[in-house]
């Protein structure tokens, strides 16, 4: 099972939308990990303690978009993005709790359930930068196997943008 998010109908990019259960950018002055560990407790008052003791660095996702309001025009905006991934294996009884205004509630989905989601026609919107970082932790779960059509492509792009 994975916790997802429902993000509040107040945020000003895409309110409503299914989302991860937590995720937050990288400040200066703290680690990836000591970020993950304030980011958890923040967003889903998860204790710092089930934190750092479910946590589990899972790699990295890097892309590369090109959007703006002009962009049809020749006149928008290259974005590269990492991000860091990391699994956290919570206890069966904790539930996450909204501690911030940013979720409106958080919920656990099967893998199936995952799964469907990935659908372009699936009916309940995630929020976009969510798909790579869902589809990489299938990956590594085994729920999209080596055989599937296009595999080692999906890899390569789940990898594709700059790091630098």
């Amino acid at each position: 099972k994975m916790w997802m998010a429902r993000r509040s109908k107040t945020k000003s990019k895409f309110p409503g939308y299914l989302d991860h259960i937590v995720a937050g950018g990288q400040p200066a002055g703290l680690s990836l990990i000591e970020n993950v560990v304030k980011e958890c407790l923040e967003e889903a008052g998860i204790p710092p303690e089930l934190t750092k003791k479910g946590i589990q660095p899972a790699g990295a996702i890097s892309y590369e978009s090109y959007g703006g309001k002009f962009k049809d025009d020749g006149e928008g905006v290259m974005s590269r993005v990492v991000l860091f991934c990391f699994d956290l294996i919570l206890p069966n009884d904790f539930v996450p709790t909204a501690h911030d205004g940013e979720v409106d509630y958080f919920f656990q989905w099967e893998m199936r359930d995952i799964a469907k989601s990935m659908d372009p026609k699936y009916e309940d919107p995630i929020k976009p930068n969510c798909y790579p970082v869902i589809i990489d932790f299938l990956i590594r779960s085994g729920c999209i196997s080596p055989d599937s059509p296009k595999y080692l492509d999906v890899l390569r792009t789940l990898r594709s943008g700059s790091c630098m």
